[in-house]
């Protein structure tokens, strides 16, 4: 199954997940209907619960058969411990070699965050115009993006990252986390599938091609209160029932799933429009409004939410058929929390074009 529809089933499952947790705690109204999606299990669940060292042991493999990382002589991998800017320069320098191209330089002293890291990559890749390019349209557009939005866009569109399951989501990194040499490990697999030419090449190029064309609207000053929090939370992990930033709610890290975000941005927040949002879902935001109120993909407008799943336009909003939740940037391209926490997507291809079921505006 793909690993964005996983992500689909984790949000709709969240409802079920609440009667596990304290509705009190995650911030919800108590679920009406009892809700159970069953989680894929993980390829990388072991019968013991994994460490911060070693929950992605195949591609650890994966990366020193390859050449990209090293384990020591009598330490093994060292999974948990920080990744250093040598460990990485010398990955980067292999995947430079495999694609013919020169190496990026890794400056020493700095430590390599995870967005340091996404940012080195996607450099390496031959993907950094492409990052200038999302970061330079977003500060054009007056949504004063961290100096990473580019990157972590590029680099949570190709999948980098694992989205942990519940009971070992502390294993996730906030965006400033230095890197670990799991979390690295991971993420050079997954490079190593996308750049095999012949193969994995064609994502590397649909990241250049889609991301390229990355454009915003003009936004009024309420549109850019909203949006301006939405952006500031790219890259942080997708939380199963997360809507902070910290462990404030009760949960084992900070961070959101789908309608958590949204809630996050509105709700916690403060903003007024968010007193327009009652239920916590995404069904409830999306069942909570007349029929006659609901927004064709068309007529969308940048802070709408946005929902899908396989509810037609028409259809009454359930647990089983609103299943994921976003926020629009614009007609055109989403910011949403899902298996690669807070990131960027095109409303008009790819699995959110072919979900949507229909938006709602609360500016």
């Amino acid at each position: 199954m793909n690993p964005q529809w996983l992500s689909l089933l984790a949000c709709a499952a969240a409802a079920s997940y609440a009667l596990a947790v304290p509705a009190a705690a995650l911030g919800w109204p108590a679920p009406a209907v009892s809700v159970t999606v069953a989680r894929a299990p993980s390829a990388h669940a072991p019968s013991v619960k994994p460490t911060a060292a070693d929950w992605d042991a195949t591609e650890q493999r994966t990366v020193v058969g390859e050449g990209l990382m090293s384990e020591g002589a009598n330490s093994g991998f060292l999974g948990a411990e920080p990744l250093s800017a040598q460990a990485d320069s010398k990955a980067l320098a292999v995947l430079a070699a495999r694609e013919g191209t020169a190496p990026v330089s890794v400056g020493a002293g700095a430590p390599i965050t995870v967005v340091r890291f996404d940012a080195l990559l996607a450099e390496q890749l031959g993907l950094g115009e492409v990052a200038e390019h999302v970061q330079q349209v977003a500060q054009a557009a007056g949504l004063e993006p961290p100096w990473y939005f580019g990157s972590e866009v590029v680099a949570r569109y190709l999948e980098l990252r694992y989205e942990h399951p519940v009971g070992t989501q502390s294993l996730d990194l906030y965006p400033r986390s230095p890197i670990t040499r799991a979390e690295a490990a991971y993420s050079f697999a997954q490079v190593l599938g996308d750049s095999t030419p012949g193969t994995g090449r064609w994502e590397i190029e649909s990241a250049r091609e889609t991301l390229s064309a990355f454009s915003l609207p003009h936004y009024d000053a309420d549109q850019l209160e909203v949006l301006r929090i939405a952006v500031s939370k790219i890259g942080m992990p997708y939380v199963w029932g997360g809507t902070t930033d910290n462990t404030a709610d009760g949960l084992e890290h900070g961070g959101y799933d789908c309608s958590g975000f949204v809630w996050r941005v509105y709700k916690v927040s403060g903003l007024s429009w968010g007193r327009q949002i009652l239920g916590r879902t995404a069904a409830e935001q999306a069942g909570e409004i007349p029929k006659s109120a609901r927004i064709h993909l068309e007529d969308v407008e940048p802070g709408d939410l946005l929902f899908f799943g396989s509810a037609h336009f028409g259809s009454k909003a359930t647990e089983a058929n609103v299943i994921h939740e976003g926020l629009a940037l614009s007609s055109e391209w989403a910011i949403h929390s899902s298996g690669q926490g807070v990131y960027v997507l095109p409303l008009t291809s790819g699995w959110l074009a072919q979900s949507f079921a229909w938006a709602r505006r609360v500016l």
